[in-house]
């Protein structure tokens, strides 16, 4: 692929990839698509970008406001980070 728009399709491919292997149980397979990413940038951008796909997707489907969805988000996330108990 050549040019930023196909480079930048190639890298949120490569997270979803990435992604997907995890899911399946193919941990190899996860950690030889993290390490094909190339650089820090290029692992940053490509999850950062399938991250906000991945979210404009959920608000097309769910008719939320990207901010509603972001603080359900966050406030799913505090809680699996928070220890039990605590």
């Amino acid at each position: 692929m050549t040019g930023p728009i196909p480079a930048a399709a190639e890298l949120v491919q490569r997270a979803a990839g990435v992604i997907a292997a995890k899911h399946r149980g193919d941990l190899a397979g996860a950690e030889e698509l993290m390490s094909a990413f190339g650089s820090e940038h290029a692992k940053t951008l490509g999850f950062y970008l399938l991250a906000d796909l991945s979210l404009g997707l959920l608000r097309a489907q769910s008719g939320q406001s990207m901010d509603d969805l972001v603080r359900e988000l966050s406030l799913l996330v505090a809680a699996t980070a928070t220890p039990p108990g605590a």
